[in-house]
């Protein structure tokens, strides 16, 4: 064994875990979330292999199924499982072999959403809960349970945790916190003034009735846990210290077998994209020391995930004896395989979340870099050789660029790459500043990646048709990306794009109007860009809301930004004209509501309209191309080679290049062309 392997296999992150009598390979799991690949209520084809992926990857323990619902009046508001019925085991027998054969655990966690229901999905039941309190997030009013509903409840999450554990899992956790279970906890959400209300002992009752139910219903063997809050935080009541007791009420009572911490609160978006789920921009393991001063108290293990994004805050949070498990939920959405690396001593080559946010989009479990999750039964996450070696060439180093020459890098291909600009990143690179300045490992690791590939990438290399046909490539994908739209109508050539002041390219200064017709990030970084050099700015969007394209932590993230700088979004216009007026401009907008127009004056005006594909080379290259430069949109889709029309050599444009989208488009037309060329 090389010292290399050998220290790997001294890593307190591999080392293994027994509960009752199960034993986890290692410390890494992943915790429950809705990956949104759920099929009719259950955990399917695409479901289990998402989560397989993981197991072959060396994972300890994936538990599946966030917030799958025990009962009727809990209904699928956001993909959840269905874990109230009995046409649920089959799939999970079948689930439980999969992931076992591969040496991981699998629990579910099962719930009822309680107040958290939408009284209008599914078969428009009334949401209810402890006391008729509205969430803020989910916005129903739910009814006061009485001991009826109690009861119901309470055999449901017993059947529940019965087809789990037919259903060959070797556990389950139920889910405190704002679920059902917490707002009886909490005195937030629990008003009650009978047995279920008032004093910890009271509010708790209903928890340990559930966990009874449970374990009346599984075997001894069967491991039962909770994930359960260590602290509410700024918006709830339970403080750390109620926490431990209750803790300590349901560990006296042997409710549980472990407990997964949460901190704060979820009912509110902030509260979820800050406390509950922390992403990009928020310091990393915020949460671990309040988890283990949590776990001192306690004698039970105790699992943890809130932005343990890379095995440096895992090993630090498991070694210091913060926690015994260590939730890399999202981290392995952007590696499946991060476990099997760091036992191979691998660990640089792990695909670095970076916390943006795109697997909690409604195209989740989709993550921003790595556009084979989710998509585990087509394009998948291993490359496979090429029978042929081809010279190949991509032209731009941005995000599909990059990924293009790693995807062609891996398939065995000769693989050159040419950048126009001083340095590979292409607008991402703008992007990256700030509290997003976790984007560049987008670009890092791709550029890590081509460097033990042997793959060279030229910069400050400007290649125009005639360059590009004197290399005599048979492969040539342009991955040019797009430059800044700005033709919005009379007095375009007066205005700055979005670009122009993040790249600074232009100084921002005096009165400055940023208007956005995208709805993505640019207009909003332009416009922080110009607060911090000093000018007064005026934010306008043809949206209802700013950042309406965007994930809802990113949204949040720029509200609470432009609320404490004191600036707001005008929204519903729509921007017309631009003219001179003395030495400053004149900004002509119409509200898409009324119709009515407004005049601003100001100094500048700067427009985000996204971009247009940079496209010269490829009008002169098409006709010289064996394929007349034609992405066959069948072929790209069932992932099969590109037809070619005639001989020459095979021409592709992607990302920008073809039309303005986000990187995981760009990423994800790279990776599925280039994987069968």
């Amino acid at each position: 064994m090389s010292d290399q392997n050998r220290g790997a296999k001294r890593d307190p992150l591999l080392q293994p875990l027994t509960i009752k009598k199960l034993t986890l390979r290692n410390r890494i799991m992943s915790t429950a979330h809705a990956c949104g690949l759920q099929k009719d209520g259950f955990p399917q084809e695409a479901y289990q292999a998402y989560h397989e992926e993981k197991a072959k990857g060396g994972i300890a323990l994936s538990m599946f199924g966030g917030s799958s619902n025990v009962d009727i009046d809990s209904p699928n508001i956001f993909q959840q499982l269905n874990v109230g019925v009995d046409a649920i085991i089959p799939h999970l027998q079948r689930f439980s072999e999969r992931m076992h054969a591969h040496g991981a655990a699998l629990m579910c966690q099962i719930t009822h959403l309680g107040r958290r229901g939408d009284p209008y999905a599914q078969d428009w039941l009334p949401a209810i809960g402890p006391s008729p309190i509205r969430e803020t997030l989910h916005r129903a009013i739910p009814r006061e349970m009485d001991e009826h509903d109690i009861n119901r409840v309470v055999k449901a999450y017993g059947q529940a945790a019965r087809r789990c554990e037919e259903g060959g899992l070797d556990g389950i956790e139920t889910l405190a916190s704002g679920h059902i279970i917490g707002q009886f906890l909490s005195p937030k959400t629990n008003h009650r003034t009978d047995r279920f209300g008032g004093s910890l002992d009271n509010r708790i009752r209903f928890a340990l009735m559930v966990h009874d139910e449970i374990r009346r219903n599984v075997s001894n063997d069967f491991i039962v846990g909770m994930r359960f809050v260590v602290d509410e935080g700024n918006d709830g009541a339970l403080s750390a210290e109620e926490c431990i007791a209750a803790a300590q009420i349901l560990q006296r009572e042997g409710a549980v077998d472990f407990f997964n911490a949460l901190y704060g609160s979820m009912d509110t978006a902030r509260a979820l994209s800050e406390e509950t789920f922390p992403g990009i921009g928020s310091p990393a393991a915020p949460w671990v020391k309040a988890v283990g001063h949590f776990k001192r108290a306690v004698g039970l293990p105790v699992f943890h995930a809130a932005k343990l994004s890379d095995m440096a805050s895992a090993r630090f949070a498991v070694s210091e004896g913060h926690i015994d498990m260590a939730g890399l939920t999202r981290p392995q959405m952007t590696d499946p395989h991060m476990v099997a690396k760091l036992m191979r001593g691998e660990e640089e080559r792990i695909r670095p979340c970076v916390g943006a946010g795109h697997c909690q989009s409604a195209h989740r479990p989709r993550c921003l870099h790595n556009a084979a999750t989710g998509r585990e039964l087509t394009v998948g996450h291993d490359i496979a050789k090429a029978e042929k070696q081809r010279d190949a060439i991509v032209i731009g180093a941005g995000p599909a660029g990059l990924e293009a020459a790693r995807v062609l890098a891996e398939r065995g291909h000769k693989v050159r790459v040419f950048e126009a600009g001083p340095q590979p990143g292409g607008q991402l690179l703008l992007a990256a500043n700030g509290w997003r300045r976790d984007l560049v490992g987008i670009i890092d690791w791709r550029l890590a990646e081509l460097e033990i590939l042997g793959v060279q990438i030229e910069c400050n290399r400007y290649m125009d048709a005639a360059d590009i046909l004197e290399l005599d490539a048979d492969l040539v994908i342009l991955a040019t990306g797009g430059v800044p739209q700005t033709a919005f109508g009379p007095g375009e050539e007066l205005v700055l794009s979005a670009w122009d002041i993040v790249g600074r390219q232009v100084k921002p200064q005096g009165d400055v109007l940023v208007w956005d017709n995208t709805g993505r990030h640019p207009a909003l970084l332009a416009a922080q860009t110009a607060m911090n050099e000093g000018a007064r700015v005026q934010l306008a969007t043809i949206d209802t809301n700013m950042g309406q394209d965007l994930v809802y932590p990113e949204i949040i993230r720029w509200h609470k930004e432009f609320t404490k700088a004191g600036l707001r979004a005008d929204p519903h216009l729509r921007l017309t004209e631009v003219r001179k007026n003395g030495n400053r401009l004149e900004a002509v907008l119409i509200n898409e509501l009324t119709h009515e127009r407004e005049k601003r004056v100001v100094d500048q005006v700067v427009v985000e309209m996204g971009t247009i594909p940079i496209d010269d080379a490829f009008a002169e290259l098409r006709d010289r191309s064996g394929n007349d430069g034609v992405t066959d949109l069948h072929a790209l889709k069932n992932l099969t080679p590109q037809p070619m029309a005639r001989a020459g050599f095979e021409l592709h444009r992607i990302g920008d290049a073809q039309a303005s989208r986000n990187v995981h488009a760009a990423i994800y037309d790279a990776l599925r062309l280039c994987s069968v060329c």
